[in-house]
């Protein structure tokens, strides 16, 4: 079966979504897309034996997650729209504060 097409002007483009499906729906994602490039980059850190800086990182990761389910609509969130609205931010900016709180109260180095 085949999906039908959106009706379009006659040389006009048809829409992303149906040109480039792949672009489209990482561009509908960015704000997931953005926190696992994040926590990606912390896990390199920690693998380089940076640990205190890419935990931090992973943590900063968690709480923009939280600030965008805070702060964007529903339609734009995307994955990061989990339980509701309430818990989510509530578990994302916890988990996160309380990550880098822990990271820089450790001694050393």
């Amino acid at each position: 079966m085949t999906r039908p097409r959106p009706a379009t002007r006659p040389g006009a483009r048809p829409p992303l979504y149906l040109r480039r499906p792949l672009i489209a729906g990482f561009l509908r994602q960015w704000p997931l897309l953005s926190c696992i490039v994040l926590v990606a980059a912390g896990l390199l850190l920690v693998a380089a034996e940076r640990w205190r800086v890419g935990l931090v990182l992973m943590g900063l990761a968690l709480v923009l997650a939280g600030m965008f389910r805070l702060l964007l609509p529903v339609r734009r969130i995307g994955f990061l729209a989990v339980r509701s609205r309430p818990v989510d931010i509530t578990l994302m900016l916890g988990a996160g504060a309380v990550l880098v709180v822990s990271v820089l109260a450790i001694p050393g180095s």
